[in-house]
Parts: C-alpha cells; structure tokens; sequence
C-alpha cells in the first residue's frame, strides 16, 4: 500500500501549468513544510518540506485557493522518477501525488498570528505563578464534572 497523510504549510503559492493538448490539465506543484514531532540530537531542522504536485480538478483548486502560508491537510502516493539533466547526471526525484486535499484551519486563523484563539478564552496573562489560570469564585457548580 502506498499512502501519505500530511499536514502543513505552503512554502510559496503552487506553481500551475496547465498540459499541452485538446484537453490541457492543470498541474500545480507545491511544498509543504511539515513540522516533525522530535528533534534529533544536534539537528536545527524542525520541519521537512515535501514536494507534492496536484493533477486535473486539484491542481486547479489550488491555483485558485491555496496561497503561501495556508495550511493544508493532503493524502496521496509517494512517486518517485528520474531524469538525465542537462550536464548528463542522472537526478532522482519524490513527490507526493496528491489525491485528496483540504484546508487544515479557518481563513481567519490563518490571517492571524498563524493560530486558533477563541474569543471567550482567558488570556495567558490571567494564569496563576505556577502556570495554572485562575478559576473565578462561584464557577464550582457550572463544571461538567465533581
């Protein structure tokens, strides 16, 4: 099986060229930063950034949609090639097919400082010395639980 599930952010807004042809297909190519869960010892690097490329109604969508910094949830195949370039070496390629894709936030989230912050939270100013917020008097009875 050959599956990929990915979320993250667009590195640059997608690349489109669009196929030569009676029925010319959009192609859009883009890289995703994705931020890795562990930082491996003496490694400066917190993210890969993943080349993906989108075929046909995809790849339109996200011409249209997908800008620099939107962050993107995509699943697909890995797919790798080669070619011969110009100086005659061999060059490997990889690159995520995307079959499916969606946007991993609101617009609104992602205009602002690149997070989620519900008005009604509490701000982080009102946590307590010891990093827990303070729960206002009289709130007892409203909790879900004892």
């Amino acid at each position: 099986m050959n599956k990929v599930i990915l979320m993250g952010r667009l590195t640059r807004d997608p690349e489109v060229r669009y196929s030569q042809g009676e029925q010319a297909t959009a192609i859009a190519r883009y890289t995703l930063a994705v931020d890795r869960r562990f930082r491996r010892d003496g490694d400066q690097q917190t993210a890969d950034f993943i080349p993906c490329v989108a075929f046909g109604r995809a790849g339109e969508f996200a011409e249209k949609y997908f800008r620099k910094g939107t962050k993107v949830a995509i699943t697909g195949r890995i797919q790798t090639g080669s070619y011969t370039n110009r100086d005659g070496q061999k060059v490997y390629t990889t690159d995520v097919v995307v079959e499916e894709q969606e946007f991993a936030e609101s617009k609104n989230a992602s205009s602002d400082n690149g997070g989620y912050a519900p008005a009604d939270r509490p701000s982080p100013s009102s946590a307590a010395g010891d990093g827990f917020m303070n729960i206002p008097d009289g709130i007892d009875e409203e909790l879900p639980f004892n």
